[in-house]
Formats: structure tokens, sequence, C-alpha cells
């Protein structure tokens, strides 16, 4: 572990969670000014407009705490110069966060169809391979050792891979606090595994750490009842950074396969069960596990929170075991969601029926 980053570990969550909290009310504010609100409607849950594009808030203190380590780095070389990240993974990461909440703001904005948010999605996959960011192992669920990919294959991987984590948090974002807090615990759980695993990356950490207090200090405003929303540029934003972070180094893909199993899983099962049923994978419906979970009768707090402690379950889950136990203990919470949210879906209908 790089006991010399635990300061500066400690110093970029503080600050980005003071940022976000400072420019989560001021990004607020602009939006109901220029009328960029999520209004109630059959899927939404919130019974009266709620500002969104608060992933602005989250953006900017993401960027601005990652922006001063890079400072600070150069100035007193917070990690050792075997540690430090090629240019073009800094602004990857970086400048694609920016890009990110600039496209995402766009359907803040003018609400796009979900051609156009897949186009941006398009755009921000391609500048990550582009600059260099794709996956080359993955560990081997049938033996030791990893699974090396090569030219097309990890760049395609790559592209899926920032692609279905964009959609993942887009697909959980359906509660207040919701898709925030289920990305705070896989930050810090990314940023502990990458202090405490087998490979040391401090630097990756520092980063995780930065999204994880950008995120604490916007979910002050985001939870139940929210403020404001993450909106479209939050879910870009976080899906992102999320997936980034995940692959660079010794690509810990296996751990945010875990840590994010609900809204992976979620997603996985609804784009299924849209497509059997003959409808577009992005077409809106009341059909996610948060939906069903209320529908059962429980609360929105509750909801969120149990969903939380599942997250939270999985992520000690990822500290404890290797690559392979995170693919084989992945495997197995998808075939229990996959069951569970049969099960649910009955148990609605049931209810609908009687």
């Amino acid at each position: 572990m790089s006991e010399g980053v635990a300061f500066p570990a400690l110093a970029a969550f503080a600050t980005a969670a003071i940022l976000a909290l400072l420019l989560t009310p001021i990004v607020r504010h602009l939006a109901r000014r220029f009328e960029v609100m999520d209004h109630p409607g059959e899927r939404r849950v919130n019974t009266a407009p709620v500002p969104r594009g608060g992933g602005i808030a989250v953006a900017l203190a993401f960027v601005i705490t990652s922006l001063g380590l890079l400072v600070a780095h150069s100035m007193v070389g917070i990690w050792p110069a075997s540690d430090a990240p090629a240019a073009s993974e800094v602004v990857a990461l970086v400048g694609g966060a920016a890009l990110a909440a600039f496209l995402g703001s766009l359907d803040d904005w003018f609400d796009l169809r979900a051609r156009w948010q897949l186009a941006g999605q398009l755009i921000l996959a391609g500048l990550a391979v582009g600059l260099g960011i794709t996956v080359t192992l993955l560990a081997n669920p049938f033996g030791p050792g990893f699974i090396h990919l090569s030219g097309i294959f990890e760049a395609t991987f790559a592209v899926l891979w920032i692609l279905g984590m964009i959609n993942s948090i887009n697909f959980i974002d359906g509660l207040d606090g919701l898709s925030s807090g289920v990305a705070l615990i896989a930050a810090l759980t990314l940023g502990t595994i990458s202090l405490t695993g087998p490979i040391d990356q401090p630097v990756v950490a520092l980063f995780c750490f930065a999204l994880a207090g950008a995120l604490l200090g916007f979910l002050r405003w985001n939870l139940h009842p929210a403020s404001i929303f993450v909106g479209t540029s939050g879910v870009m934003v976080i899906g992102y950074v999320l997936a980034l972070l995940s692959i660079l180094g010794s690509a810990k893909v296996a751990v945010a396969l875990l840590v994010l199993g609900v809204p992976i899983i979620d997603t996985f099962w609804i784009i299924v069960r849209r497509l059997s049923e003959g409808r577009s994978p992005f077409s809106p419906d009341r059909g996610h596990i948060h939906h069903r979970l209320l529908e059962l009768g429980l609360s929105h707090a509750q909801t969120v929170l149990a969903i939380y402690a599942v997250c939270i379950a999985l992520a000690v889950l990822s500290l404890l075991l290797s690559g392979t136990g995170q693919l084989y203990a992945f495997l197995g919470v998808f075939v229990i969601f996959g069951l569970a949210l049969f099960l649910l879906s009955r148990a609605a209908g049931g209810d609908e029926a009687g």
C-alpha cells in the first residue's frame, strides 16, 4: 500500500466534496432560471418539477480536484515517477469527464432522443479508445492467469464497457440519491482496492477518491426529497469516469462488474425483456428493480437503502475475492438477481390482477 498518498487521497476526497457541496446549489439556481427541469410524469416518482443537470457540479468538482492533484504533484511529487499516468490517459479521464458533462447537458437542456444520447456516448468511447484506453487483460474464469485481448478486440471491449457503464448508471437513475449513492460506493471500493490490492495504483486511487468526494458533496442535495437531479450530464460523467477508472492500470473490470452488479444486471435484464416484447431497449417503462421494490410496498427511502445495502455487500465481497472469484460471484449474483426480478414481476402482476 502507498502510505504516502493517504493524505493526498483524503485531501482530494474532502476538496471534491466541498466543491460539489458549494457548486450544486449554484447549478440548481441556474437550472431553475433557465427552466432545465424534470417534470412529473407516468414514469417519474417526483410529484413536482425538480431541476436537473446536477452532473455539472459533479463534473466541475472532479475536474478541478483532479487538475489540483496534477499541479500538486508537479510541485511536491505525490506519487513515484513509475506510477505516473501517461498524458493521454489524463486527457482521456479528465478531459473526457468535461466533455461528458457538456454532451449530457445538451440532453438536460433539449431533451434529446435516445439515438442522439447514444451518439454522444459513442463520441466519448471513441475519444477514450483513440487516446489509448483499451482493455488488454481480463480475469480468466476458467483457470489461473488472464485472458489477453489485442487489436480490434481490446478496442471493441473498451467501447462496449464504456457504453454499458453509462447506460447502467442511466437505468438505475430512477430514485432520489440512487445512482449517485451507488456510484459513490463503487468509487470508494475501486479506490480502496487500488491502494490495497496486489498491484499498487496510487494515481488511480486518487482519481477514485476525487470522484467519490464529488458524489458525496452532490448527494447532500440529491437525497430524498431531492432538490436537484443528476441529469444526463451526471449519468454520462459518472458512467464514463467509472468505466475508465476500472480500465486504467491493472484493469479492475471484474471489480466494477461485482460492485456495480445491481445496475449492470438490472440493465441487462431490462434490455432482454424489452427486446423480447418487440420494443426498443431504450424505451422507458417501470420495470426496473427500484420500481418493483416500490410496488412491493417499500418507501422511497427504504428502496434506496435496500439497494445501497446490496451494493455495499458486493463491495465487501470484491475486497475479499480475487479476480476469478469476483467473476464467479458476479455470475452468481446475475442468476439470483434475474430470478428475483422474475419473482418481483410475477408478484406485481398478481397484485394488478387481484
